[in-house]
């Protein structure tokens, strides 16, 4: 059986707001710099948000695995980071939409 994170509860745990990229279970700081850095949202300015991230996660049809390729290629997150974001990502889709 899988464990979630604390950060993951409490991403699943309410709407998506502007939270950042950061907010996201399995993306720190050194992800989240990377996914700015590679261009993959310049129109925003304070801070890459996570729903640019759950933009990408709907617009592979919620496929875990595709999202999960896409996100280590673009970010060069490991396996289980880019799992754990997409599972977090999937089960917030689940409560809110």
């Amino acid at each position: 059986m899988s464990t979630t994170s604390q950060k993951h509860r409490d991403f699943v745990g309410e709407p998506m707001g502007d939270k950042p990229v950061t907010a996201l279970s399995g993306i720190g700081d050194t992800l989240g710099r990377k996914l700015e850095e590679q261009g993959f949202d310049k129109s925003v300015s304070v801070c890459f948000q996570a729903s640019v991230v759950l933009g990408q996660f709907l617009l592979l049809k919620k496929d875990t695995d595709m999202f999960s390729d896409w996100l280590k290629d673009a970010s060069g997150a490991n396996s289980r980071q880019a799992d754990s974001c997409a599972q977090c990502l999937r089960e917030w889709c689940d409560a809110f939409l």
